[in-house]
Protein backbone atom coordinates (compact mmCIF):
# COMPACT_ATOMS: atom_id res chain seq x y z
CA UNK A 1 0.00 0.00 0.00
CA UNK A 2 0.79 3.68 -0.40
CA UNK A 3 -0.56 7.53 0.12
CA UNK A 4 1.01 8.39 -3.47
CA UNK A 5 5.06 8.41 -1.97
CA UNK A 6 6.26 9.47 -5.60
CA UNK A 7 5.89 13.30 -4.67
CA UNK A 8 3.96 15.79 -2.94
CA UNK A 9 0.37 15.40 -3.11
CA UNK A 10 -1.19 18.89 -3.52
CA UNK A 11 -5.01 18.55 -1.79
CA UNK A 12 -7.96 21.24 -1.89
CA UNK A 13 -10.52 20.43 0.52
CA UNK A 14 -13.68 21.79 -0.18
CA UNK A 15 -16.15 21.68 3.10
CA UNK A 16 -19.57 20.71 2.14
CA UNK A 17 -18.86 19.17 -1.21
CA UNK A 18 -18.71 15.46 -1.92
CA UNK A 19 -16.41 14.80 -5.40
CA UNK A 20 -18.16 13.06 -8.15
CA UNK A 21 -15.42 13.48 -11.45
CA UNK A 22 -12.52 15.06 -11.78
CA UNK A 23 -11.03 15.94 -15.39
CA UNK A 24 -7.74 17.45 -16.73
CA UNK A 25 -7.72 20.36 -19.16
CA UNK A 26 -6.61 19.00 -22.78
CA UNK A 27 -5.18 22.66 -22.85
CA UNK A 28 -3.70 24.23 -19.99
CA UNK A 29 -1.28 22.11 -17.93
CA UNK A 30 -2.19 21.80 -14.36
CA UNK A 31 -5.37 22.89 -14.60
CA UNK A 32 -8.51 20.43 -12.82
CA UNK A 33 -12.32 20.53 -13.30
CA UNK A 34 -14.11 18.76 -10.35
CA UNK A 35 -18.08 18.32 -10.35
CA UNK A 36 -19.46 17.66 -6.73
CA UNK A 37 -22.34 17.94 -4.75
CA UNK A 38 -23.87 18.47 -1.21
CA UNK A 39 -25.05 15.57 1.03
CA UNK A 40 -23.13 12.66 -1.09
CA UNK A 41 -25.52 13.81 -4.36
CA UNK A 42 -29.15 12.95 -2.16
CA UNK A 43 -30.40 16.05 -2.10
CA UNK A 44 -28.80 19.94 -2.00
CA UNK A 45 -27.09 21.94 -4.73
CA UNK A 46 -23.76 21.44 -6.88
CA UNK A 47 -20.13 23.02 -7.61
CA UNK A 48 -17.91 23.13 -10.48
CA UNK A 49 -14.63 23.48 -9.29
CA UNK A 50 -11.92 24.91 -11.56
CA UNK A 51 -8.30 24.40 -9.86
CA UNK A 52 -5.11 25.18 -10.71
CA UNK A 53 -1.48 24.39 -9.58
CA UNK A 54 1.26 26.04 -7.80
CA UNK A 55 4.19 25.68 -5.91
CA UNK A 56 2.04 25.81 -2.62
CA UNK A 57 -0.29 23.25 -3.68
CA UNK A 58 -3.87 23.51 -5.29
CA UNK A 59 -5.11 26.94 -5.62
CA UNK A 60 -9.22 27.89 -6.42
CA UNK A 61 -9.50 29.38 -9.74
CA UNK A 62 -12.67 29.93 -10.14
CA UNK A 63 -16.46 28.09 -9.20
CA UNK A 64 -19.67 27.99 -10.03
CA UNK A 65 -22.80 26.80 -8.26
CA UNK A 66 -25.51 24.49 -9.94
CA UNK A 67 -29.14 24.02 -7.80
CA UNK A 68 -28.92 20.34 -7.83
CA UNK A 69 -25.43 18.04 -7.67
CA UNK A 70 -23.10 17.62 -10.45
CA UNK A 71 -22.14 13.78 -11.10
CA UNK A 72 -19.33 14.44 -14.36
CA UNK A 73 -17.75 16.94 -16.31
CA UNK A 74 -16.07 17.44 -20.01
CA UNK A 75 -13.91 19.97 -21.25
CA UNK A 76 -14.80 20.91 -24.57
CA UNK A 77 -12.27 19.54 -26.71
CA UNK A 78 -12.32 22.92 -28.79
CA UNK A 79 -11.87 25.96 -26.90
CA UNK A 80 -9.95 25.70 -23.61
CA UNK A 81 -12.40 28.27 -21.36
CA UNK A 82 -15.23 25.77 -22.31
CA UNK A 83 -16.99 22.64 -20.27
CA UNK A 84 -19.88 20.69 -19.77
CA UNK A 85 -21.19 19.39 -16.61
CA UNK A 86 -24.28 17.27 -15.90
CA UNK A 87 -26.60 16.90 -12.85
CA UNK A 88 -29.37 15.13 -10.57
CA UNK A 89 -32.50 17.37 -11.90
CA UNK A 90 -31.67 15.64 -15.91
CA UNK A 91 -29.78 18.81 -17.48
CA UNK A 92 -26.44 19.72 -18.87
CA UNK A 93 -24.98 22.84 -18.06
CA UNK A 94 -22.36 24.74 -20.32
CA UNK A 95 -19.98 26.81 -18.30
CA UNK A 96 -16.83 29.57 -19.40
CA UNK A 97 -14.72 29.98 -17.27
CA UNK A 98 -13.78 33.14 -18.47
CA UNK A 99 -17.07 34.43 -16.82
CA UNK A 100 -17.15 34.49 -13.10
CA UNK A 101 -21.35 33.14 -13.44
CA UNK A 102 -22.94 31.19 -15.24
CA UNK A 103 -24.19 29.06 -16.82
CA UNK A 104 -23.92 29.81 -20.58
CA UNK A 105 -26.75 27.24 -21.37
CA UNK A 106 -29.03 24.54 -19.82
CA UNK A 107 -29.93 21.83 -21.86
CA UNK A 108 -33.18 19.66 -19.93
CA UNK A 109 -34.04 16.85 -22.06
CA UNK A 110 -33.60 13.93 -19.12
CA UNK A 111 -36.09 13.02 -16.94
CA UNK A 112 -33.57 11.85 -14.14
CA UNK A 113 -30.48 12.43 -12.78
CA UNK A 114 -27.77 12.44 -15.35
CA UNK A 115 -24.60 10.38 -14.79
CA UNK A 116 -22.00 11.09 -17.68
CA UNK A 117 -21.55 13.09 -20.17
CA UNK A 118 -18.38 13.78 -22.47
CA UNK A 119 -17.20 15.49 -25.19
CA UNK A 120 -16.08 13.81 -28.39
CA UNK A 121 -12.49 14.15 -29.75
CA UNK A 122 -12.93 14.00 -33.34
CA UNK A 123 -12.19 17.59 -34.06
CA UNK A 124 -14.40 17.96 -36.89
CA UNK A 125 -17.23 17.57 -35.55
CA UNK A 126 -18.52 19.35 -31.65
CA UNK A 127 -20.40 16.67 -30.21
CA UNK A 128 -21.25 15.52 -26.28
CA UNK A 129 -22.89 12.40 -25.47
CA UNK A 130 -24.60 12.32 -22.18
CA UNK A 131 -26.01 8.99 -20.63
CA UNK A 132 -28.83 9.58 -18.00
CA UNK A 133 -30.91 7.34 -15.13
CA UNK A 134 -34.13 6.88 -17.39
CA UNK A 135 -32.45 4.57 -19.28
CA UNK A 136 -31.35 6.96 -22.64
CA UNK A 137 -28.31 8.25 -24.71
CA UNK A 138 -28.49 11.82 -25.75
CA UNK A 139 -26.21 13.57 -28.30
CA UNK A 140 -26.06 17.09 -28.32
CA UNK A 141 -24.26 20.12 -30.33
CA UNK A 142 -23.55 22.54 -27.84
CA UNK A 143 -24.12 25.30 -30.61
CA UNK A 144 -27.92 24.12 -30.94
CA UNK A 145 -30.30 23.99 -28.15
CA UNK A 146 -32.05 20.45 -28.19
CA UNK A 147 -30.49 17.14 -28.33
CA UNK A 148 -29.57 15.79 -32.12
CA UNK A 149 -30.89 12.56 -30.67
CA UNK A 150 -31.73 9.78 -28.51
CA UNK A 151 -30.33 6.35 -28.08
CA UNK A 152 -32.50 3.45 -26.56
CA UNK A 153 -31.55 -0.10 -25.86
CA UNK A 154 -30.16 -0.24 -22.12
CA UNK A 155 -32.54 -1.68 -19.65
CA UNK A 156 -31.57 0.09 -17.09
CA UNK A 157 -29.87 3.19 -15.52
CA UNK A 158 -27.03 4.33 -17.80
CA UNK A 159 -23.71 4.74 -15.57
CA UNK A 160 -20.82 6.25 -18.04
CA UNK A 161 -20.82 7.22 -21.90
CA UNK A 162 -17.45 7.42 -23.33
CA UNK A 163 -16.68 8.13 -27.19
CA UNK A 164 -14.16 6.07 -28.80
CA UNK A 165 -10.27 8.55 -29.53
CA UNK A 166 -10.26 6.20 -32.85
CA UNK A 167 -13.55 5.66 -34.25
CA UNK A 168 -15.11 9.28 -35.54
CA UNK A 169 -18.94 8.97 -34.09
CA UNK A 170 -18.57 6.32 -31.85
CA UNK A 171 -19.21 5.64 -28.64
CA UNK A 172 -19.29 3.25 -25.45
CA UNK A 173 -22.17 3.31 -22.61
CA UNK A 174 -22.13 1.15 -19.08
CA UNK A 175 -24.99 0.35 -17.37
CA UNK A 176 -26.83 -1.47 -14.65
CA UNK A 177 -28.40 -3.89 -16.92
CA UNK A 178 -24.70 -5.84 -16.88
CA UNK A 179 -23.72 -4.64 -20.24
CA UNK A 180 -21.62 -2.72 -22.03
CA UNK A 181 -22.72 -1.15 -25.62
CA UNK A 182 -21.17 0.27 -28.42
CA UNK A 183 -22.87 2.56 -30.63
CA UNK A 184 -22.71 4.54 -34.46
CA UNK A 185 -24.18 8.20 -34.22
CA UNK A 186 -24.17 7.71 -37.96
CA UNK A 187 -26.87 4.59 -38.04
CA UNK A 188 -28.16 5.81 -34.36
CA UNK A 189 -28.13 2.13 -33.07
CA UNK A 190 -26.14 0.09 -31.01
CA UNK A 191 -23.14 -1.79 -32.64
CA UNK A 192 -22.24 -4.53 -30.08
CA UNK A 193 -23.89 -5.69 -26.72
CA UNK A 194 -21.41 -7.06 -24.54
CA UNK A 195 -22.71 -9.14 -21.52
CA UNK A 196 -19.68 -7.97 -19.44
CA UNK A 197 -20.58 -8.84 -15.85
CA UNK A 198 -23.16 -9.86 -13.85
CA UNK A 199 -23.23 -7.25 -12.03
CA UNK A 200 -23.79 -3.48 -12.51
CA UNK A 201 -21.32 -1.55 -14.54
CA UNK A 202 -20.50 1.61 -13.21
CA UNK A 203 -17.48 2.77 -15.46
CA UNK A 204 -15.94 2.11 -18.80
CA UNK A 205 -12.92 3.47 -20.98
CA UNK A 206 -11.18 3.36 -24.40
CA UNK A 207 -7.85 2.08 -24.36
CA UNK A 208 -5.78 5.30 -26.14
CA UNK A 209 -3.19 2.77 -27.99
CA UNK A 210 -5.73 -0.17 -29.51
CA UNK A 211 -9.17 1.01 -31.20
CA UNK A 212 -10.58 -2.72 -30.52
CA UNK A 213 -9.92 -2.73 -26.61
CA UNK A 214 -12.21 -1.10 -24.18
CA UNK A 215 -12.25 -1.92 -19.95
CA UNK A 216 -15.07 -2.11 -18.00
CA UNK A 217 -15.18 -1.59 -14.22
CA UNK A 218 -17.98 -3.25 -12.10
CA UNK A 219 -19.87 -3.83 -8.94
CA UNK A 220 -18.46 -6.99 -8.67
CA UNK A 221 -14.99 -5.66 -7.59
CA UNK A 222 -13.73 -6.28 -11.37
CA UNK A 223 -12.07 -4.76 -14.24
CA UNK A 224 -12.66 -6.70 -17.81
CA UNK A 225 -10.65 -5.90 -20.67
CA UNK A 226 -12.66 -6.62 -23.92
CA UNK A 227 -11.36 -6.78 -27.66
CA UNK A 228 -14.50 -5.78 -29.53
CA UNK A 229 -13.31 -8.43 -32.41
CA UNK A 230 -14.15 -11.25 -30.10
CA UNK A 231 -15.99 -10.43 -27.16
CA UNK A 232 -17.07 -13.81 -26.01
CA UNK A 233 -14.15 -14.06 -23.25
CA UNK A 234 -12.83 -10.93 -21.51
CA UNK A 235 -8.80 -10.49 -22.38
CA UNK A 236 -8.00 -9.87 -19.23
CA UNK A 237 -9.53 -9.94 -15.63
CA UNK A 238 -7.86 -7.54 -13.05
CA UNK A 239 -9.14 -8.66 -9.32
CA UNK A 240 -8.31 -6.61 -6.19
CA UNK A 241 -11.02 -3.85 -4.72
CA UNK A 242 -12.81 -4.90 -2.18
CA UNK A 243 -16.40 -3.01 -3.34
CA UNK A 244 -17.62 -1.71 -6.59
CA UNK A 245 -15.33 -0.11 -9.13
CA UNK A 246 -16.45 3.64 -9.56
CA UNK A 247 -13.82 5.26 -12.37
CA UNK A 248 -11.77 3.51 -14.53
CA UNK A 249 -8.95 5.36 -16.87
CA UNK A 250 -6.89 4.12 -19.50
CA UNK A 251 -2.93 5.97 -19.81
CA UNK A 252 -2.81 8.13 -22.12
CA UNK A 253 1.13 7.46 -22.06
CA UNK A 254 1.32 3.67 -21.40
CA UNK A 255 -0.60 0.81 -23.69
CA UNK A 256 -1.32 -1.68 -21.16
CA UNK A 257 -1.83 0.67 -17.83
CA UNK A 258 -4.87 1.87 -16.22
CA UNK A 259 -5.80 3.27 -12.94
CA UNK A 260 -9.25 2.43 -11.19
CA UNK A 261 -10.92 4.24 -8.30
CA UNK A 262 -13.56 2.19 -5.99
CA UNK A 263 -15.79 2.88 -3.12
CA UNK A 264 -12.79 0.57 -0.50
CA UNK A 265 -11.84 4.65 -0.58
CA UNK A 266 -8.06 3.33 -3.20
CA UNK A 267 -7.37 3.80 -6.60
CA UNK A 268 -5.21 1.11 -8.03
CA UNK A 269 -2.76 1.13 -10.93
CA UNK A 270 -2.15 -2.22 -12.98
CA UNK A 271 -0.62 -3.12 -16.06
CA UNK A 272 -2.57 -6.01 -17.50
CA UNK A 273 0.41 -7.39 -19.96
CA UNK A 274 2.20 -8.13 -16.69
CA UNK A 275 1.87 -11.52 -14.76
CA UNK A 276 1.25 -9.64 -11.73
CA UNK A 277 -1.03 -6.97 -12.80
CA UNK A 278 -1.18 -4.63 -9.71
CA UNK A 279 1.44 -2.10 -9.50
CA UNK A 280 0.53 0.34 -6.78
CA UNK A 281 -2.26 0.71 -4.50
CA UNK A 282 -2.59 4.61 -3.24
CA UNK A 283 -4.93 4.90 0.47
CA UNK A 284 -5.08 8.45 0.60
CA UNK A 285 -9.01 9.05 1.25
CA UNK A 286 -11.58 8.12 4.03
CA UNK A 287 -14.86 8.02 1.87
CA UNK A 288 -15.75 6.76 -1.72
CA UNK A 289 -13.87 7.60 -4.36
CA UNK A 290 -15.35 8.60 -7.21
CA UNK A 291 -13.87 10.54 -9.78
CA UNK A 292 -9.98 9.80 -11.26
CA UNK A 293 -8.15 11.19 -14.13
CA UNK A 294 -4.84 11.13 -15.97
CA UNK A 295 -2.92 14.17 -17.21
CA UNK A 296 -2.72 14.08 -20.88
CA UNK A 297 0.49 16.62 -20.68
CA UNK A 298 2.45 14.94 -17.47
CA UNK A 299 3.21 11.20 -17.82
CA UNK A 300 3.05 11.24 -14.04
CA UNK A 301 -0.04 13.09 -12.78
CA UNK A 302 -3.02 11.96 -11.72
CA UNK A 303 -5.66 13.75 -10.03
CA UNK A 304 -8.85 12.18 -7.76
CA UNK A 305 -11.48 13.41 -5.54
CA UNK A 306 -14.18 11.89 -3.30
CA UNK A 307 -17.18 12.04 -0.78
CA UNK A 308 -14.53 13.09 2.16
CA UNK A 309 -14.09 16.63 0.40
CA UNK A 310 -11.24 16.38 -0.90
CA UNK A 311 -9.31 16.90 -4.52
CA UNK A 312 -5.83 15.28 -4.66
CA UNK A 313 -3.20 15.41 -7.23
CA UNK A 314 -0.10 13.56 -7.25
CA UNK A 315 2.09 10.99 -8.62
CA UNK A 316 2.19 7.56 -7.90
CA UNK A 317 5.23 6.04 -7.88
CA UNK A 318 4.57 3.52 -10.46
CA UNK A 319 4.42 6.39 -12.49
CA UNK A 320 7.39 7.49 -11.50
CA UNK A 321 9.82 4.59 -12.11
CA UNK A 322 10.91 3.39 -15.74
CA UNK A 323 8.04 0.32 -16.69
Amino acid sequence: MSAARGGAVRTLRVPGRHGYAAEFSPYLPGRLACATAQHYGIAGCGTLLILDQNESGLRLFRSFDWNDGLFDVTWSENNEHILVTCSGDGSLQLWDTTRATGPLQVYKEHSQEVYSVDWSQTRCEQLVVSGSWDQTIKLWDPTVGKSLCTFRGHESVIYSTIWSPHIPGCFASASGDQTLRIWDVKTTGVRTVVPAHQAEILSCDWCKYNENLLVTGAVDCSLRGWDLRNVRQPVFELLGHTYAIRRVKFSPFHASVLASCSYDFTVRFWNFSKPDPLLETVEHHTEFTCGLDLSLQSPTQVADCAWDETIKIYDPICLTMPA
